[in-house]
């Protein structure tokens, strides 16, 4: 059985409320899951993250793929490092996990602008200098 540690979505509609669950790779987004790893609010400014680190460990090491949107989350929050280290054999008790999603800043949006028209520029005292005027009488 392939395990995949992925967001359940919960919460009210246009309300966005997940849960970290272990589940079978198989299994639908809100179905059957094998156990409860922790939350993530990201209506809460700055989004905010709870997790069961211990448990997290333990799935990982059975084997448990995380999705990318959880791998993204978990390099934010610091577990991924700490993980990484852990795996190293390295020394972890100076990492700690943050429990706040730091905000993007917000993209610009691109708008249709005029084209802009290059004035020619002429130089007027040459133009009359070429062009011959008959004399004066």
């Amino acid at each position: 059985m392939a395990v995949r540690i992925r967001l359940r979505r919960m919460g009210a509609k246009k309300r966005p409320f997940y849960r970290f669950v272990a589940a079978d790779s198989r299994s639908p987004r809100d179905g059957r899951f094998l156990e409860n790893l922790g939350w993530y609010n990201p209506i809460l400014k700055p989004a905010e993250v709870h997790l069961k680190e211990e448990r997290i460990y333990e799935w990982l090491k059975d084997g448990a793929l995380p999705t990318e949107t959880v791998a993204s989350l978990f390099k934010q929050v610091g577990l991924w490092k700490k993980w990484e280290l852990m795996k190293k054999g390295g020394d972890v008790s100076g990492l700690t996990i943050t429990t706040q999603i730091k905000e993007r800043p917000k993209k610009k949006k691109k708008g249709k602008k005029a084209p802009e028209v290059k004035a020619e520029v002429q130089e007027p005292a040459e133009a009359e200098a070429t062009e011959e005027k008959p004399p004066e009488k």
